[in-house]
């Protein structure tokens, strides 16, 4: 019969003794999901971590302990393939096994450790607290053991709030880079699962993290973005990527091209260049906030020099050929600066590493 478990129990003992069957089961999953709501100000968020347990194993589990294994298990490949299998011991029809055949699979069944992914959540809409969740490390895993009992039959998902914690800082970066993003400027948020965030007790299980913005006093929500994460250790930052915004713009424009410092060989051909451009960036702001943008450009050789001007801070070389530039932008405002970029090209690129002392 499909479905179906037997076990052989002898006992060396007359009168009842308790017995108890651990076994390996599949269709039973888990996944992690957060809901984070930001501050009018968006300096500190409100963090919430659900877990949402599905059971498509074909048997109804009725008053289940709940615990969460973080990390990779392994199992034995023996025992995995026999969970996959249709039939315990193969296709209907085909021979039963002995006694001593049955007793021995069932002591290899026993010795193998179950994943243990006996895991019941509690619809949000029902449960009014969360329950208390014991936390403990296991060498490279760590086990989430979930308070009390819950019931889940099969073909059914519920979840749980795992925690709900309060006031988390965070920070809120704008970043443009035409090479990575397009035209368009990206969200980020950060933060970090440590104690001086009203994190940092445990590691944070990998899942989906949607944002929302407090607009008002009677607690209506702005979506704001979301982000998967991997799962983040103690003492780890975090930064998601909450996707393209429409309120925050950067425009470069090219106001000016030309070449200059032309070199010949002795067959009067051009063996260098100098390219200069002229960009000027726009910046706007048309939040109620103040932001922080990030604006790198890059220029596909290691061989320039930057002039700049305007309002903006000192730039940072990222790399070889790569500058960020990272503007504080007030409430609803605009501002630009200028730079005049110049390359050398052909014989010009010793000239340029002869006058810098070799690179920066």
């Amino acid at each position: 019969m499909k479905n179906l478990g037997l076990w052989n129990i002898a006992s060396g003992v007359s009168g009842n003794v308790p017995v108890e069957i651990t076994y390996l089961t599949s269709g039973l999953s888990w996944r992690a999901f957060y809901m984070g709501t930001l501050t009018s100000d968006e300096k500190t968020m409100r963090l919430k971590g659900y877990v949402r347990v599905t059971n498509n194993s074909g048997e109804d589990y009725e008053n289940a302990q709940t615990r969460l294994i973080v990390g990779k298990v392994h199992i034995l490949e023996q025992i995995a393939e026999l969970a996959r299998r249709q039939y315990p011991y193969g296709r209907p029809g085909e021979p039963i096994p002995s006694e001593d055949e049955k007793e021995a699979a069932m002591h290899k069944r026993f010795r193998a450790r179950s994943s243990g992914l006996r895991v019941l959540a509690l619809d949000a809409e029902i449960a009014t607290a969360p329950k208390e969740i014991k936390k403990e490390g296991l060498s490279e895993y760590f086990l989430y053991t979930i308070e009390g009992t819950e019931t889940i039959p099969t073909g059914w998902s519920k979840r749980l709030l795992s925690f709900d914690v309060d006031e988390v800082p965070v920070v809120n970066l704008y970043k443009f880079e035409q090479r990575r993003y397009g035209n368009a400027v990206v969200r980020f948020l950060s933060f970090k699962n440590d104690q001086e965030h009203e994190l940092g007790e445990t590691p944070i299980p990998g899942g989906l993290l949607k944002v929302y913005r407090d607009v008002g006093p009677a607690g209506h929500l702005s979506y704001t973005g979301q982000s998967s994460f991997k799962y983040i250790p103690v003492d780890e930052d975090v930064e998601l990527n909450l996707g393209p915004v429409g309120d925050v713009v950067v425009e470069p424009k090219l106001m000016d091209f030309k070449t200059d410092n032309y070199r010949f060989d002795r067959y009067r051909n051009i063996s260098g260049w100098d390219e200069i451009r002229t960009f000027k960036i726009e910046v706007r702001n048309t939040r109620d906030i103040p932001v922080k943008v990030e604006i790198q450009r890059n220029f596909g050789t290691q061989y320039w020099d930057l002039k700049r001007s305007g309002q903006f801070g000192q730039f940072e070389k990222v790399d070889l050929d790569t500058v960020k530039f990272t503007l504080q932008l007030e409430p609803r405002s605009v501002t630009e600066f200028e730079y005049i970029l110049t390359t050398y090209h052909g014989v010009r690129q010793s000239d340029w590493t002869s006058a810098t002392g070799s690179g920066r």
